[in-house]
Formats: structure tokens, sequence, C-alpha cells
């Protein structure tokens, strides 16, 4: 899924006062999306920023189903991202942590 064919998502880089394991860039920089790994080896989402809201950090987010976080991972270490997969799976994260998220800042960039 890309508008004028460019990607909805990227892989970036933040600095270390922002540390995850996972950094993606969502509509060219619009909003961040960050995830780590826990102990128990389960992909969460830790932060996420939004143009014109601000940093939403995140604590005990239910982490990602098994098998979104296996095609998450298999994406983040190829660095090869299939966007309407990515899509899918973000949106999924993000409603089952909705209650801890800006559901205004959600709505505005499509991501509930």
């Amino acid at each position: 899924m890309e508008e004028n064919n460019t990607p909805l998502f990227s892989i970036t880089t933040m600095p270390p006062t922002r540390p995850a394991d996972y950094y993606l860039c969502y509509l060219d920089g619009c909003v961040f999306i960050d995830f780590n790994k826990n102990q128990a080896k389960q992909i969460q989402l830790i932060r996420i920023s939004f143009d014109g809201f601000g940093c939403c950090n995140v604590e005990n987010a239910a982490p990602m189903e098994p098998d979104d976080a296996k095609a998450f991972k298999a994406m983040m270490k190829a660095q090869i991202l299939d966007q309407s997969l990515l899509l899918t799976i973000v949106k999924k994260t993000i409603a089952a942590n909705k209650d801890l998220l800006w559901e205004d800042a959600l709505t505005r960039y499509g991501l509930l």
C-alpha cells in the first residue's frame, strides 16, 4: 500500500537519547514509531511521536502477536518492508494498545 509510489513506512534511526530496538518512520516523517524486544523476546510498542501532537511514551504495551512479530523481525532484518503487511501489523499493535495512546493523533494519521 503506497501513496503516489512513496512508501508509507521506512526504517530509520534515532539519537541515543531515544533508545529502541526498531525505529519506523511513517508518512515521510510525520510519525515515528519505536519498538523494543522485551525480556520474553516479544516485540512491544514503546513510543510513538506525531507531528503536531508530540511524543507518547508507552509503558506495559501488549506485545505483537507471534506471527506478526516474526514477520516484523524478518522485514527489519532484511530491511525490506512489505508496506501492506507492515501497515496491518502496526494497526493491529496500535489497536491492542489503543487505551495507552492518543486517539486524536492516531485518527489524524490514519492509524486506527
